[in-house]
C-alpha cells in the first residue's frame, strides 16, 4: 500500500495498474492511499512508485505543493535501493583490505589476487544458485519451498561478510603450508603437493562442519532463513571444494615460481610479518643437555 500526501485540493490521476481510495484531509493536507494490483516486490510496483514520485515532483515544481510518498511498499523499495547501491563499495573495501593483508602474509602479488577472485567467484555462484531455486523455482521441491519470490535485498551483504571470512580461512589453511614448503627449498610443484597433503584434511573437515550447520537452516519454515542457509551452504561447498582445493592448486602449478614472487620495491616497503614463527625458532638456542653424574653399580664392599 502506498500513501501519497499532497497539498489542499490536489489529487493524482488514476492509472489502470492500481486502485485508489478517496482522499482524506488531515490538517490542511490530503492523504491518498494507492493499492497496486501487482505484487509488492515486483518490477511493476517499483515503476508505479517511481511514476508517482515523478508526478509529485512535477506538481511541486508547478504549484509549490509538497508531495511525499510513503508506506511499507515504498519503504521496502527505498531500502532495497540503498542496499543495492552499497554492495559495490562494500565489496571493494572487503576485497581490497583482504588483498593487502594477504600480500603481507604470503609476500606475493598473484596469490592474494587469485584468492580474492576465487572469493568473488564463490559469492557469484551462491547468488546464482539462490536466484535459480528461490526466484526461478528450479528444484524448489527439494528444499521444501512452497512459493518463489524476489531475493531479500540484505541477502548479498550478509553472504559476502560470512563467506569472506570462511573463504579466507580456507585460503590461509591451505596455502600457508605450500608457502612454507617453498620457502624451505621445495620446488613449486613439490610445495603444492606437500601443502595440499597436510592441509586438505583440515579444510575438508571445516567445510563439512559449516555446510552441515548452514544446511540445517534449509528446513526452516521461514523463507528468508531457508534462503540464507541454502545460499551459505552452497557458497561454502563451492569455495572449499571447487575454488580452494581444485582451482587454487591448479593455478599455482601453472604459475610456478612466479606465484611466490614479489617486486623488490614492494618487498622493501612492506613490514616483515612472521606468522609461522620462523624467527623465534631461528633465534632460540637449543636446550642445554645436563651432564649426568656417573652411576655406580654393585655392592658397597666392591667400591671400598
Amino acid at each position: 500500500m502506498l500513501s501519497t500526501s499532497y497539498g489542499p485540493g490536489w489529487s493524482v490521476a488514476k492509472p489502470n495498474r492500481h486502485s485508489e481510495k478517496p482522499p482524506r484531509s488531515r490538517g490542511g493536507g490530503v492523504t491518498i492511499t494507492v493499492i497496486p494490483k501487482s505484487a509488492p516486490g515486483s518490477d511493476a510496483t517499483k515503476e508505479l512508485v517511481d511514476d508517482i514520485r515523478s508526478l509529485a515532483s512535477d506538481i511541486e515544481s508547478d504549484t509549490g505543493a509538497r508531495s511525499l510518498v510513503t508506506g511499507t511498499t515504498a519503504l521496502n523499495i527505498d531500502i532495497s535501493d540503498k542496499f543495492s547501491a552499497a554492495i559495490a563499495p562494500y565489496l571493494a573495501l572487503v576485497v581490497g583490505l583482504a588483498v593487502l593483508v594477504l600480500i603481507l602474509v604470503f609476500r606475493s602479488i598473484l596469490v592474494p589476487v587469485k584468492a580474492a577472485l576465487g572469493f568473488l567467484l564463490s559469492v557469484l555462484a551462491s547468488l546464482g544458485a539462490l536466484v535459480a531455486v528461490f526466484q526461478w523455482g528450479w528444484l524448489k521441491d527439494l528444499v521444501g519451498l512452497e512459493q518463489t519470490g524476489p531475493i531479500m535485498s540484505l541477502m548479498p551483504i550478509l553472504m559476502v561478510g560470512i563467506v569472506f571470512g570462511l573463504a579466507m580461512d580456507y585460503q590461509v589453511f591451505l596455502v600457508t603450508r605450500m608457502r612454507e614448503a617453498h620457502v624451505h627449498g621445495a620446488d613449486a610443484r613439490s610445495a603444492i603437493e606437500s601443502g595440499f597433503k597436510h592441509s586438505a584434511t583440515v579444510v575438508t573437515a571445516a567445510a563439512l562442519i559449516m555446510i552441515s550447520v548452514f544446511a540445517g537452516f534449509v528446513g526452516s519454515q521461514d523463507a528468508m532463513i531457508k534462503a540464507l542457509g541454502f545460499g551459505l551452504a552452497v557458497a561454502v561447498a563451492f569455495d572449499a571444494f571447487i575454488v580452494r582445493m581444485t582451482i587454487v592448486p591448479a593455478v599455482l602449478a601453472l604459475l610456478g615460481k612466479r606465484a611466490w614472487s614479489l617486486p623488490g620495491w614492494i618487498d622493501r616497503i612492506l613490514p616483515s610479518v612472521d606468522i609461522e614463527g620462523e624467527n623465534l625458532t631461528r633465534h632460540t638456542p637449543p636446550p642445554a643437555i645436563a651432564e649426568r653424574e656417573p652411576s655406580f653399580t654393585g655392592s658397597s664392599d666392591e667400591h671400598r
